[in-house]
């Protein structure tokens, strides 16, 4: 299999890479390598689609519906609560 040899790597990239690798249970150079996967994996990878174009997609331009709304009137149809009791203080407020 062939290796790769890397220079001059900063000793902070160094120590974090060896942190990680002791976290992982693994050597340096196995963590290396994973982290070189992961990293080509995501660039091969395909964009993410957006939430709304894939609706889009899977459901296509439906048009909506029309509904029947009930006519709105300034004044309410019932009493609006009281909540400017003690009971509904939270605790310690007072």
């Amino acid at each position: 299999m062939p290796s790769l040899l890397i220079r001059n790597v900063d000793e902070g990239l160094r120590a974090r890479l060896k942190a990680r690798a002791a976290a992982h249970r693994c050597s340096l150079e196995e963590e290396v390598r994973e982290t070189l996967r992961a990293a080509v994996a995501r660039e091969e990878a395909p964009p993410r689609e957006r939430f709304g174009d894939l609706a889009q997609r899977l459901f296509g331009t439906l048009g909506g519906t029309d509904l029947d709304l009930p006519p709105r009137s300034s004044e309410p149809d019932r009493a609006l609560p009281d909540f400017s009791g003690p009971e509904y203080d939270p605790p310690g407020w007072r």
